[in-house]
């Protein structure tokens, strides 16, 4: 099954790719590796307040859970604006995940399945990924995460 077909078989749609909010490429391909910078859960470049604060602390477990799904799917969109589309994707190799979290939040892991389940579901076997999930004290426009990826892509 092709990746949009499985897409559209999930229900999802493609968000437009974000712009940068800062001095950087959102993504850089050398070689067979595309790296995504990382991405915030942005709907038209807008943070809305569901995906805004800290977990743990104003936000919680399942609205992380969306927040990295949402940034996820950003990470895609960058991915599909660069390689022209997510065909190309051999496999997703490593997700990075940002947790924007109050001190003794210890559900990073959960939050971050958002975004790793999220592949999963687009890429089957080939969306098993390797993961590093961190938790800060501050992201950008106070985001509840932000997920960067390497994927291994093909011609």
């Amino acid at each position: 099954m092709s990746i949009q077909a499985r897409l559209t078989e999930l229900g999802i749609e493609l968000p437009v790719s974000p712009a940068p909010l800062a001095n950087y490429c959102p993504a850089i391909r050398t070689g067979s590796l595309l790296i995504v910078s990382g991405q915030l859960p942005l709907t038209d470049g807008k943070l809305a307040d569901a995906h805004r604060g800290k977990l743990g602390a104003t936000i919680f477990n399942e609205a992380g859970q969306s927040s990295a799904r949402l940034a996820a799917l950003n990470v895609l969109a960058q991915a599909n604006a660069a390689l022209g589309s997510l065909e190309k994707v051999r496999r997703v190799v490593r997700l990075g995940g940002f947790i924007n979290c109050a001190p003794g939040f210890l559900a990073l892991p959960a939050v971050m399945n958002g975004a790793s389940d999220l592949m999963v579901a687009v890429f089957g076997e080939r969306g098993r990924h390797a993961r590093t999930t961190v938790g800060v004290s501050e992201l950008p426009l106070d985001a509840a995460v932000e997920i960067e990826a390497m994927f291994e892509v093909v011609d």
